[in-house]
Formats: structure tokens, sequence, C-alpha cells
């Protein structure tokens, strides 16, 4: 096992994390790495018994994102680690990345245009743009064949 190194995943349930989550457990049981799930979520503005409900609330929906990924990673014999961060997901997922020393950040992609993720600020986009680390974007599905 190569000590220290990870796969770093961005996760959630957006319509490339499921091929990206085979990917990146792909990758991590041939490197024999960690897989880090990451979910970065900038909590609401709120403060007070709000601000406690609007946590639990996250980790609630955090815990069920997260379960059939970390599932699916140990059954293919993968060790997995969750980690929800109070940030945003492009910013969670390099520090996460630099905490655990990763190959690579694997995140999926929608098919937006190009335009679109530079403009809406998309992930990957912004990924791309401020990680030293190598980044993979996996497309939500596969192109034809044909």
């Amino acid at each position: 096992m190569a000590s220290g190194k990870s796969i770093v995943l961005g996760y959630d349930r957006s319509p490339g994390a499921r091929r990206a989550l085979d990917i990146a457990i792909e990758l991590a049981g041939s490197f024999d790495v960690l897989l880090v799930l990451v979910h970065g979520i900038a909590p609401p503005n709120v403060v007070g018994e709000e601000a406690g409900q609007a946590r639990e609330a996250l980790d609630d929906m955090d815990e069920q994102v997260a379960a059939p990924a970390v599932a699916a990673a140990e059954a293919a014999g993968v060790r997995v680690l969750v980690e929800v961060v109070d940030s945003r997901p492009a910013p969670a997922l390099i520090a996460a990345a630099d905490e655990h020393d990763a190959l690579v950040i694997v995140v999926g992609t929608w098919n937006e245009s190009p335009l679109r993720g530079a403009l809406l600020g998309s992930v990957s986009h912004k990924l791309l743009q401020i990680s030293a680390r190598p980044v993979l974007c996996v497309p939500a599905t596969a192109p034809d064949a044909s």
C-alpha cells in the first residue's frame, strides 16, 4: 500500500457523481490507497438555534448521500473515509487533497458547456484553475461509440 497517499473524490447527488465514484473506486483499488469522499457544503448564514438545526439537516443529508458510496467502495475492498466540510466544494476538495496527499482529485461533470461552467462556476472548472494536483473530470454519461 502506498503510504499516506489517497484518491480524493468530490461526491454529491449530481448526475456525474455515480460514474466518478466508479472511476475513483477503480483507481483507489488499483493503487491500494484510501478513497476520501468529500462533500463540501457552505452552510447558511444563520445563528443560534437555527444554525444548529441547519447543521443537523446537512449532516443527515450527507449521511444519506454518502452511505451508498461507502457501501460500493467497501464492496470493492477499498478503504474509504467520508469528510463533510463546511466550505464550498472546490476549496474543500483542495484542502482534503492536501491533507491526504492525493494522487488525483476526481469529480463528476454533467455535460455542461464550457462557457456555462466558466460563468456559473462549476466545481470541475474551478478545480482545473486552482489545483496543483491532477484533476480527473468524469462525464455523467459515456460518449456514444457510434
